[in-house]
């Protein structure tokens, strides 16, 4: 399950052509699904209960936390999770936090 505020679902496919264009790709799975499922290449793991207070983060904190450039509220970002569900409470998240 992708999502992205311009576009709610985002196919594969789609998502592929985004990350050559440097978008950032939030998986917000939990860790253990990642381990048990596999880590998305070029993705950053933030778990749904950590988002709203990753996003805040100073951005020197996010990067020795993440090992990732925090994002601006302008940078493309894409969510993504198992089914689809968490996806969409995580952009919710973002767009409440004022990420366009």
């Amino acid at each position: 399950g992708l999502c992205a505020a311009a576009e709610p679902n985002v196919s594969y496919q789609e998502l592929k052509d985004l990350k050559k264009a440097n978008v950032l790709h939030i998986d917000v799975r939990e860790r253990w699904e990642i381990d048990r499922f596999g880590k998305i290449p070029e993705s950053i793991n933030i778990p749904l209960g950590e988002l709203m207070e990753a996003l805040q983060m100073d951005p020197m904190d996010f990067k020795q936390q993440y090992n990732q450039k925090m994002p601006s509220k302008s940078d493309p970002v894409v969510f993504s999770c198992l089914a689809g569900t968490r996806s969409k409470q995580a952009l919710g998240f973002a767009m409440s936090l004022g990420f366009s």
